[in-house]
């Protein structure tokens, strides 16, 4: 792809508000692998997604055990923000973003430049450890501290139940605020983009009607064909590190 301005010819012009959609696959140019894809967590190791599962998590010691070792090794600790991220810093400086609504826990966004407040973390933060009993809060490195310590499965020091990283599992529900303020993003806005996203996991994947249904247009930026292209004004297939830069500067040239 060498024109990924050519459709948005007739659109740049009137495009001042961007809301974007980010999923796994702009992370992964990071070093960090998404779930679904071909060298995916999930499709290397099925077995892995029950870490990702509240009801499992809940009931397996094992499985917590699991998922607290891969929360220490998780690469997001040493991982750098990409040209995908810093596209999106470029797209906030030149005054068109709306929100970067984000599928992503590993913070990338803030660590490239983004404002805080302009992302809107639905699954949550792995840097946060949540106690899912008093709901008390604490810092991920602390309690990672006691894992190697010894501790298998720390509980919460409060209360003493059990803990999980500050992120949404399957089987739990996403946080009604942080869930109106996306859909808010994707109503409000004259273009969404979704990039790196299957566009399966609901209801961050329904966002894309959201915004089609208020007059948005929608642009889709990913390896995979998804469930909404049929319903894109764009759909670009090539590496995000090309396709995001070269939208970014369409709009914003």
């Amino acid at each position: 792809m060498n024109e990924p301005a050519t459709p948005l010819a007739s659109w740049a012009p009137t495009i001042t508000s961007v809301t974007v959609l980010t999923g796994a696959g702009i992370s992964t140019d990071s070093g960090i692998p998404d779930f679904r894809g071909p060298q995916g967590v999930w499709t290397k190791d099925p077995a892995a997604q029950a870490l990702f599962t509240l009801d499992t998590y809940l009931a397996d010691p094992d499985v917590r055990r699991r998922a607290w070792l891969a929360r220490r090794d998780h690469p997001a600790w040493h991982a750098m923000p990409n040209v995908g991220h810093r596209a999106l810093v470029d797209l906030e400086r030149a005054g068109r973003l709306r929100a970067i609504v984000t599928q992503n826990i590993d913070g990338l966004h803030q660590r490239a430049g983004s404002s805080p407040e302009k992302v809107i973390e639905v699954h949550g933060t792995m840097f946060t450890v949540e106690c899912l009993s008093c709901q008390a809060h604490t810092p991920m490195r602390e309690v990672l501290d006691r894992v190697d310590a010894g501790e298998e499965d720390p509980r919460c020091a409060a209360c003493g139940g059990i803990q999980k990283a500050a992120t949404i599992s399957f089987g739990q529900a996403l946080r009604p605020e942080v869930l109106s303020a996306a859909v808010a993003a994707g109503r409000d806005c004259d273009l969404f983009v979704a990039v790196g996203s299957s566009l399966t996991v609901h209801p961050a994947a329904g966002l894309c009607l959201e915004a089609v249904n208020a007059g948005a247009r929608l642009a889709i930026l990913n390896a995979e064909p998804t469930p909404y292209d049929a319903y894109a004004d764009l759909v670009l297939d090539e590496p995000i590190a090309t396709s995001l830069p070269l939208l970014v500067a369409a709009l914003t040239s």
